[in-house]
């Protein structure tokens, strides 16, 4: 298939899913087309064979106080669609990209222009439900051909808040087992901590659902026990109220702030706890590439973790803001390698028992099969799996 890929190009995971999807799928074959504003993070650098990039320029013109964004993206949607020949769409993120995916559709003048709506978390929990944001939401994902969501949690909230006119599919996100995974050559920990350290990472954007000052509370208490470093990868809003804490805490000296980073793996590959106390997660991609690194997960027992982590087996999962009992827990694997080593070795095979790529790639590509179908655009022999 000749398939269409949009998602925002930032860290985050929704990004990161686009541009994971797309690399696999074009190895598998098909032809993948991304129509974004700029090249998506984790877009590895590099010719490869059958992945292309559309750039969606934005227009500078004085009666505009802010570019629109969707409607540039539409017109670019449905130029690449009809100019390279495409099957289908797949828009990652309700708003504005299902939106922005339904505006090109209406410019097809009749010819069929299916486009699969993913939903990732923060589009339906915070986002849609903004109230000047949720009529559109709902018309994004009405609209749709057909539509996924990345965990039960997130399928479940979204019939909950929006009872949508079309079923929502569950596919859960996906981590590449050949790319993530423990081994000496990628560790770098002598540039982060001494051997006889503990070294524990945070991975998110800094936003405030994240909760990076429990984070950093919950690394003080664990720093008076045991003599560890903590490194926060990724920057956002809340990067400041996490280096005053750890001033105020006196950590700050422990703890590195690397900002984002490209390499995700080098630095999973040489942790040995993530701290991950968010709000609320729709999935935890970044639990789920610790957990196939063999990184114990410290976290929180809301949204879509607890389908990811199972608690007290490949990590541990508390109430959220429960810096004690996140601590404990920090504290009992910094003290006990053996235990750390037990726990990781179980959140890898978690890893490649759900999350391998294959069977989720499956998924999808019976999903565009039915969306094409649905739309009775002809389609080519194959499967069809059954999806959630």
């Amino acid at each position: 298939m000749k398939i269409g890929i949009t998602c925002y190009p930032t860290y985050g995971g929704s990004g990161v899913l686009a541009s994971e999807l797309g690399r696999l799928l074009a190895q598998r074959g098909h032809e993948i087309h991304f129509i974004t504003s700029r090249l998506p993070y984790r877009f590895s650098s590099g010719y490869q064979d059958r992945m292309f990039f559309h750039h969606v320029h934005m227009t500078s013109y004085p009666l505009f106080e802010h570019q629109p964004y969707d409607l540039i993206l539409a017109a670019k949607m449905k130029e690449v669609f009809f100019t390279e020949g495409l099957d289908l769409l797949h828009v990652h993120y309700a708003m504005p990209h299902a939106i922005s995916a339904f505006l090109a559709q209406s410019m097809s003048e009749g010819k069929p222009m299916p486009f699969v709506t993913t939903l990732h978390g923060t589009d339906i929990t915070i986002v849609g439900q903004e109230q000047g944001f949720f009529d559109i939401t709902r018309l994004g994902i009405n609209r749709s051909t057909m539509v996924t969501a990345v965990s039960d949690y997130l399928k479940e909230e979204t019939e909950k808040v929006f009872k949508p006119d079309i079923p929502i599919h569950r596919i859960h996100n996906f981590v590449d087992l050949n790319l993530f995974k423990r081994g000496e050559k990628r560790c770098g920990k002598k540039q982060f901590a001494r051997p006889e350290q503990v070294l524990f990472s945070h991975i998110s954007n800094f936003r405030p659902v994240k909760r990076v000052q429990d984070v950093v509370r919950v690394f003080a208490k664990v720093q008076k026990e045991v003599d560890s470093v903590l490194l926060m990868v990724g920057e956002g809003p809340t990067q400041r109220e996490a280096r005053d804490i750890a001033v105020e805490l006196g950590v700050n000296d422990k703890i590195r702030f690397l900002g984002n980073q490209e390499d995700v793996v080098g630095i999973l590959a040489c942790s040995d706890i993530l701290l991950f106390p968010s709000e609320l997660e729709s999935f935890g991609l970044a639990a789920l590439e610790a957990m196939a690194c063999e990184v114990p997960v410290i976290g929180c027992h809301s949204g879509g973790m607890p389908e990811v982590v199972e608690s007290g087996v490949s990590g541990f999962l508390f109430p959220v803001g429960d810096v004690e009992g996140m601590a404990s827990a920090g504290i009992r694997l910094a003290k006990d390698p053996a235990l750390r080593k037990q726990v990781g070795q179980e959140g890898r095979k978690r890893a490649e028992r759900l999350y391998s790529p294959g069977p989720i790639l499956d998924q999808y590509e019976s999903v565009y099969r039915q969306a094409l179908q649905l739309c009775g655009v002809p389609q080519g022999e194959g499967k069809t799996v059954t999806i959630n």
